[in-house]
């Protein structure tokens, strides 16, 4: 969800609630994660499921889960049902309720779109996409066994599967970890390991902070990129820019 959602939200009644549409790829925010950013409900319906519903069969899917519907709020170029055919004009001419369209959303004088931030993220725009998003980019993972080099060669890092979310392009950043509840400083390496197996992995290290074993899920919050992905000569030069990343995120963001 992004600041132009929000400007959707602004026209939703006190019983108003949001329906998405759900893709199914790599999101800026799957599924029920969404629910931090809303005090709107929720309601998904898999892309997969809907798509075959001509723009008439779609109105008339809504009417009938949504039988007190009186009122949809849509942004300037929505388009709805199989190949996209359906219209503003078509759910104004069939829906007898009220359809407020939205005009396009601007933030320094660029449409606010969720292409836009993903494209942002590919790049490793990290301020620009946060922006957009009007909340600092954030995905969640689980913990699972790295390497093993962190620790005895370098610095203790945790290592991620990350499922559903849009990731970043490689390289390093610096961010925030969130541990049940509770914030790290940390630098976060996004990529494939150059210089060690050429694996590629998700791995943050905690800045001045020593957490043996996490058992939950672990949420990145994204600050800024530090730099790209690279390849070094060896194990020692690796390990001088590794502190060399720490100590400029520590310098920048402590």
């Amino acid at each position: 969800m992004h600041i132009a959602h929000q400007e959707l939200f602004k026209h939703l009644d006190t019983n108003g609630a949001i329906v998405v549409i759900d893709t199914g790829y790599a999101n800026l925010t799957p599924k029920t994660y969404r629910a931090k950013y809303t005090k709107y409900p929720l309601f998904f319906y898999p892309l997969n499921e809907i798509k075959h519903l001509e723009p008439l069969e779609f109105i008339s899917l809504l009417k009938e889960e949504y039988p007190s519907l009186k009122k949809i709020v849509v942004g300037f170029d929505f388009k709805f049902g199989a190949r996209a055919s359906g219209s503003i004009e078509t759910l104004k001419e069939n829906f007898s309720g009220d359809v407020i369209v939205v005009n396009e959303f601007k933030y320094e004088n660029e449409g606010v779109h969720s292409r836009v931030i993903r494209d942002y993220l590919s790049k490793g725009e990290i301020k620009k996409a946060n922006n957009f998003l009007g909340k600092s980019y954030t995905f969640c993972g689980l913990v699972i066994k790295g390497q093993g080099l962190g620790k005895k060669q370098f610095v203790a890092t945790l290592n991620l599967e990350i499922e559903d979310f849009l990731i970043p392009s490689e390289g390093v950043y610096a961010t925030y970890t969130i541990i049940d509840g509770r914030k790290y400083l940390s630098a976060t390496f996004i990529g494939h390991r150059k210089t060690t197996d050429n694996k590629y992995a998700v791995e943050t290290h905690l800045i001045d902070k020593n957490i043996n074993e996490v058992d939950s899920k672990v949420e990145i919050e994204f600050i800024d990129k530090v730099r790209d992905n690279k390849k070094f000569d060896d194990y020692k030069e690796l390990q001088n820019q590794i502190i060399d990343d720490i100590n400029q995120i520590k310098s920048n963001f402590s």
